[in-house]
Formats: structure tokens, C-alpha cells, sequence
């Protein structure tokens, strides 16, 4: 869901503590600053909770100790932080295990900043939620133009679709 709904990579999703998320009262934040060390790009970014992961990650939250802020959000099975390749294959699992063939540890995020362009936020908002420097605007818009074609490969479908079956029908 921190995926989906906040666009984070696996590497950024492995990296974050207890404190990113919740405050020193156990509430959940609506948004954090994710440190240049926990991001790709090297570079500091605001992270925005909508109120859908919010709410999850409180219910998280019950199942998890609070006390540490620097405590892995995440813990692997040795209570320390996932590596981002570990993150990635945790990712290609749970997807695998739910029938999502062609997914990876970047789906989410496209979705993410997909939904957020279909929303109609503008390219360099999208850069900077994304964490993307502006050198990497080309990105965003590909994920734009991925949009547009998985539209007209559905649409195509659709269409084919509706044509064999009014033929079926005809005769």
C-alpha cells in the first residue's frame, strides 16, 4: 500500500523507521520527510499519508512496537531493515501469490503517479512527489504515454470483442 499510495520504491519502502510514520504519541502522520540516506536520488522529499494508507498503517501500527522511532517500519526476520533487492523479491512474491504476473516492486508507484497525471497534477508537482529531478521529467511523461497506450490496446480489445460477438449474433 505505501506503494500505491505514496509512490515510495522498494528502496525507500525498506528504509523507513517507526518515527517516519507514526509520532511520539503513536498517531500516524499525514506526512514525513524522507532523509536523502532512505531515498534514491539522494536528495530529501515530503511524503503525503492520503487518509486510505493512514488508516492502514494505524491498523499496522497495533501490531508493531512504537517505542523505537528508529526501529525499521518494515523488520526483516533478524528485526533489522530489508535490503531494496529483498524488498524487490518481497514484492515479485506477494504479487505472484495473488496472480499479478507481469508486476513488479515499480507497479505501485507507477500507479501512483499514473493516477495523480489522470488527476490532472501537473508534471513538476508530479516530479517532486515522485522524488524525480527535473532532469528526469522524460520518466513521468513516459508513464503518461504507457497510460495512453494501455487505453488503446483495452479500447482495441473491447472493439474486437463487440465486433465478433455482433457478428455471432447476426447470423
Amino acid at each position: 500500500m505505501v506503494s500505491f499510495y505514496a509512490g515510495l520504491r522498494a528502496k525507500e519502502i525498506a528504509a523507513l523507521t517507526v518515527g517516519n510514520i507514526f509520532d511520539e504519541d503513536g498517531a500516524v502522520r499525514t506526512q514525513f520527510i524522507l532523509s536523502a540516506q532512505q531515498s534514491k536520488g539522494g536528495q530529501t522529499r515530503t511524503v503525503y499519508l492520503n487518509q486510505r494508507l493512514r488508516k492502514a498503517l494505524r491498523e499496522y501500527g497495533d501490531y508493531i512496537r512504537l517505542a523505537d522511532p528508529q526501529r525499521p517500519l518494515f523488520a526483516s526476520q533478524k528485526g533489522g531493515h530489508f535490503s531494496a533487492n529483498t524488498m524487490c523479491q518481497l514484492f515479485l512474491d506477494i504479487y505472484k501469490a495473488i496472480g499479478l504476473k507481469d508486476a513488479s516492486s515499480h507497479s505501485g508507484r507507477r500507479t501512483y503517479i499514473t493516477r495523480l497525471a489522470n488527476k490532472g497534477v501537473g508534471v513538476r508537482l508530479l516530479a517532486a512527489l515522485a522524488g524525480h529531478s527535473h532532469e528526469e521529467l522524460e520518466t513521468l511523461q513516459s508513464y503518461d504515454k504507457l497510460e495512453v497506450k494501455v487505453e488503446r490496446l483495452v479500447r482495441d480489445v473491447l472493439v474486437q470483442k463487440a465486433l465478433k460477438n455482433s457478428f455471432r449474433y447476426k447470423l
